[in-house]
C-alpha cells in the first residue's frame, strides 16, 4: 500500500563557499545597530509530499530529488526530515 510522506528539506551553502547574501544581511543588521550578530548563512527551505511504498523508498526518492534538482551538490549541502503526511481532512 502506498503512503504519503511529507519532506522538509534544508539546503545550505557548503562552509567553504562564500555567501554574499549572508554578508549583505549581516551588514544590514550592523547598520540597524545589531552589532551582536555573528556570521550569517542564507539557505533554502522546501516542503513537499511524496507517495511511496514505505519510508525507506520515500527517503531514497527525496534524496535523489535533492541531488538532481533541489540542491547543487558541488556548492550546497542538504538534509531533510521525513514523516507521514497528515490525512486529508483530518483535524489538526
Amino acid at each position: 500500500m502506498t503512503q504519503t510522506y511529507q519532506a522538509k528539506i534544508y539546503v545550505t551553502l557548503r562552509p567553504s563557499v562564500l555567501d554574499p547574501a549572508g554578508t549583505a544581511v549581516q551588514t544590514g543588521f550592523k547598520q540597524l545597530g545589531y552589532d551582536n550578530v555573528g556570521p550569517i548563512r542564507i539557505g533554502k527551505y522546501i516542503e513537499l509530499t511524496v507517495s511511496a511504498e514505505d519510508e525507506a523508498a520515500a527517503s531514497q526518492q527525496v534524496d535523489r530529488m535533492c541531488d538532481q534538482l533541489l540542491a547543487n551538490p558541488v556548492i550546497e549541502n542538504y538534509r531533510f526530515d521525513l514523516q507521514l503526511a497528515p490525512m486529508a481532512g483530518a483535524a489538526t
